[in-house]
């Protein structure tokens, strides 16, 4: 599993945490936590994952990993996870074993699953019926992000819940940003996504494009790059889709499963997406080439 790179934590108090979820991006964000001198419990399904993390970051801070969410949850005042969907999330938080049962009254539990904004809101409300706080946080930046503790974090909730964790959370994250009540998070994660897919698509038809006119392509994206076409998706995936690289972490799968999320609210609220259901399908395209677990530039495998 990735490590992370250290970084220049803000000054805040240290607090008892737990992690669950230490999978690409949660392994590296539990670090960040340790690092930035919090006491720290983690969780993982894969007790072997929780072991390794515990032997990797020993001496930064008091660390122990649990066998139960309620068993890492217990003592915490604040309970960060990370897992990959919303059944994934009600297993980790509910019933006799879950995050919430072992929480104390008062507790904050912070979800940054990319996760629907309907189980948002049905956790908050589960959570507040028990005395505790729930924020949906679902994060941009990917492995790197992750890795270098500069993440975005888009949250949704209560005012005092969120002030109470900011300070804690800007060991893994460069903004943390409270965008409204409960589900607003999740909400502005699919806004990020359906941006991104339209930017990605666009991108591989004009590399696809450039190469078949001859054109030298990292020459090119060099030119324009320092234009108005200039986006993160150039500047760190261009160069890569030329060379046919696609190993650059989040996977088309997940992609997909984001994008089904997003056109499922679509469907609700009346939103029209036509660039999103079709990117959508063209991932669909990508998958069945094989391409499950390629990162999300490899769009423009269908166009060569």
């Amino acid at each position: 599993m990735p490590g992370i790179n250290p970084k220049t934590y803000e000054a805040a108090p240290s607090r008892k945490v737990a992690f669950l979820g230490l999978g690409v991006m949660g392994y590296p964000m539990a670090g960040h936590l340790a690092h930035a001198g919090h006491q720290v419990t983690v969780y993982n399904r894969t007790t072997s994952k929780s072991i390794a993390w515990c032997t990797e970051f020993a001496g930064a801070a008091a660390l122990k990993h649990a066998p139960t969410p309620r068993g890492a949850a217990t003592d915490a005042d604040i309970v960060f996870c990370c897992v990959g969907n919303d059944d994934d999330l009600r297993a980790v938080t509910l019933g006799a074993e879950g995050a919430f049962a072992g929480m104390a009254p008062g507790a904050i539990f912070v979800d940054h699953t990319t996760a629907s904004a309907d189980v948002a809101r049905e956790l908050f409300a589960a959570a507040k019926n028990l005395g505790l706080q729930f924020i949906d946080a679902p994060v941009s930046g990917g492995q790197a992000g992750a890795q270098n503790g500069q993440l975005t974090v888009m949250c949704g909730g209560e005012a005092a819940a969120f002030e109470a964790v900011r300070p804690v959370a800007m060991a893994f994250a460069r903004a943390f940003t409270l965008l409204g009540a409960s589900g607003a998070g999740q909400l502005t994660k699919m806004v990020n996504q359906i941006c991104i897919a339209g930017m990605v698509q666009g991108l591989a038809e004009a590399i696809a494009f450039g190469a078949k006119a001859g054109l030298n392509m990292a020459q090119v994206l060099e030119v324009i790059g320092k234009g108005a076409a200039q986006s993160w998706q150039m500047d760190n995936r261009g160069k890569t889709m030329v060379a046919g690289q696609f190993d650059f972490g989040f996977a088309v799968d997940w992609m997909r499963k984001d994008l089904g999320l997003v056109l499922d609210e679509a469907r609700r609220n009346g939103a029209q997406l036509p660039v999103t259901a079709l990117v959508d399908q063209f991932y669909a395209d990508v998958q069945q080439l094989g391409g499950q677990r390629w990162d999300t530039s490899s769009l423009i495998k269908r166009l060569r």
